[in-house]
């Protein structure tokens, strides 16, 4: 049986520490592809182009979205970010599993276009560490801390179109559950429709006796 690529969205309020996870995620099991993101933010310290993401001024992201080379995009804190297409749909056809690490908007346009993704929230233990998180990366001004506080109050109206969240409260035991989730998947019956009919049809052969 063959085994078919599955879409993961992974979305989370900013500071949440999803992106920690989903790089621990596929350093612990290679066989998960992580889509990189174009942006139109700057790069923080350390970050590097078609790494972390592609990074892009406004007007080559403009042209991607001119050109249908995005499968979902939308606007966050005044700046551009984007799926590219090739790459998540080459992966799944090779039969990886691809993350995506997204923001609410953009993975509900993924659940539109492909109904059978499945949608994780990566959620804080509470309040006080999301504020904590935020701040503690010195890299974002307090105006701009406030902004994305302000933009996590938004958010949380949309969690319940997701399929099931995570408490990334202990690294090790979300990267697990994080894994059992999208592992469990691919059991699915609507995923191996194929595999059934299958079975079914070997089942008859041998009721008949032949």
């Amino acid at each position: 049986m063959n085994r078919k690529g599955i879409l993961v969205v992974v979305s989370g309020f900013s500071g949440v520490g999803k992106g920690t996870l989903m790089r621990s995620l596929t350093e612990r099991y290679g066989y998960y592809a992580l889509s990189i993101s174009a942006t139109t933010r700057a790069p923080r310290e350390g970050e590097e182009d078609g790494r972390e993401y592609f990074f892009k001024t406004k007007e080559e992201f403009e042209q991607l979205i001119e050109e249908d080379r995005l499968i979902e995009y939308a606007c966050y804190c005044g700046n551009y970010y984007g799926t590219p297409r090739d790459y998540v749909e080459d992966q799944m056809e090779q039969g990886r599993d691809v993350i995506l690490e997204i923001e609410l908007q953009g993975a509900l346009k993924i659940k539109e276009k492909y109904p059978e993704a499945l949608l994780v929230f990566v959620m804080p233990p509470d309040a006080q560490t999301l504020a904590s998180r935020l701040r503690g990366r010195g890299t974002e001004t307090e105006e701009v801390i406030r902004a994305r506080l302000a933009r996590a109050v938004e958010e949380s109206a949309g969690v319940e179109k997701y399929d099931y969240m995570i408490i990334n409260d202990d690294l090790e035991e979300s990267v697990e559950e994080v894994h059992r989730l999208i592992d469990s998947q691919h059991n699915k019956i609507s995923r191996n429709l194929d595999f059934v009919e299958q079975i079914r049809d070997e089942i008859k052969t041998f009721a008949k006796g032949e």
